[in-house]
Order: structure tokens, then C-alpha cells, then sequence
């Protein structure tokens, strides 16, 4: 999965222009080439890993407050948090690699990955900001 990723992201980037003044504007609601849809659902899995990495350290600074209030031997959350974390990690990119195979070889199968990466992202996104919630802030 990591390298069909990777392979995907190179072929995008290698067929992206070299400077950011060279880069045509692509309106992604009209996008009609595969190669556009492509780049349109990198860039969705962008902003919501980028939505994400902002929510990720008040998640955690929550998390750790609410340990620091707990005798030592009830602490844990921090740890729980990244174990949780880290199986999530293993969960989207797995759940997606399946999705992709909907249309495995086919050109369009990088773009399904990529939107199943943002929504499954977004999605967690809202967990960890509810997880909040959970704690009281």
C-alpha cells in the first residue's frame, strides 16, 4: 500500500509543473481529466491531513492535562492516545488499499485511494476533536 502510494504520489508530481507560476489552475468541481481528478483528490487527502495535524496536538495537550490531574498509577492516556493512533495509522491505509481494489489497475484507482485517505482522515479528525470533549474542554 505505502509503495502503491508512493508511486502515485511520484507519477503526480513528476507530471506536475516545475515551479508553483507554471502550475495551472484546476477547478476541481470540473475537473473532466483522470490525471485532474487525480491531483484534485491529493490535494482533498492534503487538507485533511493537514486538518488533522493541527487537531492532533490539542487532542494530545488534553489528553496529557487530564493525566497530570490522576495519581501516577491511573495515568495512561497519552500512551493509550498514540497506541490508538498508531492502529489507526495501520486501519486507513489498509481500509483504503481495499477500496482502491474496486478498481485495481485502472487509472482511477490512485483517485479512490486518495479520497478514501481524506474521508477516512476527516472522519478521524472529528473523533480526536469529540475525544476532547470526552475530557472536558
Amino acid at each position: 500500500m505505502k509503495t502503491m502510494l508512493a508511486i502515485t504520489g511520484l507519477a503526480v508530481l513528476a507530471s506536475l509543473p516545475a515551479s508553483a507560476e507554471e502550475q495551472p489552475i484546476i477547478k476541481c468541481e470540473d475537473a473532466v481529466t483522470q490525471s485532474d481528478m487525480t491531483l484534485c483528490a491529493v490535494q482533498e487527502h492534503e487538507a485533511a491531513d493537514k486538518a488533522l495535524n493541527e487537531q492532533w496536538p490539542k487532542t494530545k495537550k488534553a489528553i496529557a492535562d487530564w493525566d497530570a490531574a490522576l495519581d501516577a498509577d491511573q495515568r495512561g492516556g497519552v500512551d493509550a492516545l498514540m497506541k490508538a493512533q498508531r492502529a489507526w495509522i495501520q486501519y486507513r491505509d489498509a481500509h483504503c488499499d481495499v477500496e482502491g481494489f474496486s478498481v485495481r489497475g485502472g487509472t482511477l484507482e490512485p483517485a479512490i485511494i486518495e479520497l478514501c485517505l481524506a474521508e477516512v482522515t476527516r472522519k478521524r479528525t472529528v473523533e480526536l476533536d469529540e475525544l476532547i470533549k470526552g475530557f472536558g474542554n
